[in-house]
């Protein structure tokens, strides 16, 4: 999972570029030296040549210097050979990289895929590992999973902004609303009221709609009197107020008791007739084919009101605000999850295991199925390469160590000369 920007990308292009770049010049320093040698041992040719008529000693650099002249050049052509035309001379079996760089693909790509991509390899090498326990271990440290967090978050608005209008109507068509029309309404919001009220869940919502009831009469008295005048034209005023700021008093004064008591007879026949809607949802016929007949007009108004693309931009624009905001829930919710979900593997050696057995058997039918993908990949890959191109890159890779054969091999060459005129000069005795 990493997301990179045009910036990071175009970083990472010039650090290759640069470290391309030292690779050359290295191999160009290295490559100087070994031609400086090769004058080295010339120039030591001609002098032993020269002056070996009056000292006689200089058998032995001679033998030393061309041999190590002949293993400089023979090595230099084997170098060079691998890369380009020697003197850009057209010699057979030279530029081999570049002559044969299809054959040198089909080749990599079937060494990768025979030593590399079988499944004995690869489920050998990841079943030495904890995978499980080491994925539990990463998840645990909240930054990590902050992590995650942060790039399922910032993924969320350009998902949504990638989906046409289009395919979410069809979506919600095909999937959803066929869903919602066979659901059940009336039996899942009995199902809801059932758990609200469990354990008296539901006794905090009464007092607080007890403590609205009691505001809204405070505020709406003047209201209520004037309707109850309205209604009674032959009560004085006076009387109408009187008999309206009692009843309110009268309504305020139940409340304060309903509120303060818990076992007050309201409270139980509220709950009887919450338990009696319960069962009623869940088992009436009537309540069935009304929830039913509801869902459907819903969806018939939400269809011919063309309103899918209105919820998809309200989602866009919700998510949107959600994902930036500074306590973004989204993010905190999923770093939360993220955490416990490793807390939870860590503690169950079990569940590690089963995960670790998972984890194998998918990676055994990866290899097993994308095995000869990966490898006509691979030869794809380097058959497309500039053949000029790539086998310049793989000098620049490896012609350091190609140079120092070359140095090598003067040496070795001047060693084997000497070793040879020695035993000339024992043969000849």
């Amino acid at each position: 999972m990493s997301c990179l920007t045009d910036n990071d990308k175009s970083l990472q292009a010039l650090a290759s570029d640069e470290g391309g770049i030292r690779k050359e010049a290295r191999s160009r320093r290295m490559r100087r030296i070994a031609t400086c040698l090769l004058g080295a041992m010339m120039a030591l040719l001609l002098v032993c040549v020269v002056f070996q008529a009056d000292y006689p000693w200089l058998a032995w650099p001679r033998a030393f210097a061309e041999a190590g002249a002949i293993g400089a050049i023979a090595d230099w052509y084997a170098v060079v050979a691998l890369f380009r035309h020697p003197f850009g001379l057209p010699i057979p079996h030279t530029a081999i990289i570049e002559q044969n760089q299809h054959r040198i693909a089909e080749s990599l790509g079937s060494f990768v895929e025979e030593n590399f991509l079988t499944p004995e390899v690869v489920i050998g090498k990841l079943s030495g590992h904890d995978t499980a326990k080491a994925l539990a271990e990463w998840l645990v440290k909240p930054a990590n999973s902050r992590a995650i967090a942060d790039v399922v978050a910032d993924s969320l608005p350009g998902l949504l902004d990638g989906i046409d209008d289009e395919d979410f109507a069809r979506f919600l068509d095909r999937l959803v609303i066929p869903q919602l029309r066979a659901l059940d309404v009336s039996r899942v919001a009995g199902n809801i009221l059932k758990v609200v009220t469990d354990s008296s869940r539901h006794q905090p919502l009464l007092d607080r709609g007890l403590e609205a009831l009691e505001v809204w009469l405070t505020n709406h008295a003047g209201m209520l009197k004037a309707k109850f005048s309205a209604a009674s034209r032959y009560t004085p005023a006076q009387l109408d107020s009187y008999i309206v700021n009692k009843f309110v008093e009268g309504i305020i004064g139940l409340v304060h008791e309903v509120v303060a008591n818990q076992d007050h007879e309201l409270r139980r026949q509220f709950d009887e007739a919450l338990q009696d809607l319960i069962l009623q949802l869940q088992t009436s016929h009537i309540h069935r084919r009304f929830g039913k007949t509801l869902m459907r007009d819903c969806l018939r108004h939400f269809r011919n009101g063309r309103h899918a693309g209105a919820l998809l931009n309200h989602i866009r624009t919700r998510v949107t605000a959600e994902v930036y905001r500074e306590q973004s829930i989204v993010r905190s919710v999923t770093t939360s999850v993220l955490v416990s979900l490793g807390e939870s593997m860590r503690r169950s050696p079990a569940l590690q295991q089963k995960l670790n057995a998972w984890w194998l058997n998918l990676a055994h039918k990866l290899v097993v199925r994308y095995r000869r993908q990966i490898s006509a990949l691979i030869t794809g890959v380097v058959k497309g390469w500039d053949a000029r191109e790539a086998s310049r890159k793989i000098e620049a890779e490896i012609g350091r160590d190609l140079q120092y054969i070359r140095i090598n091999g003067t040496f070795v060459g001047g060693v084997a000369g000497v070793l040879l005129h020695a035993a000339t000069l024992l043969v000849s005795r």
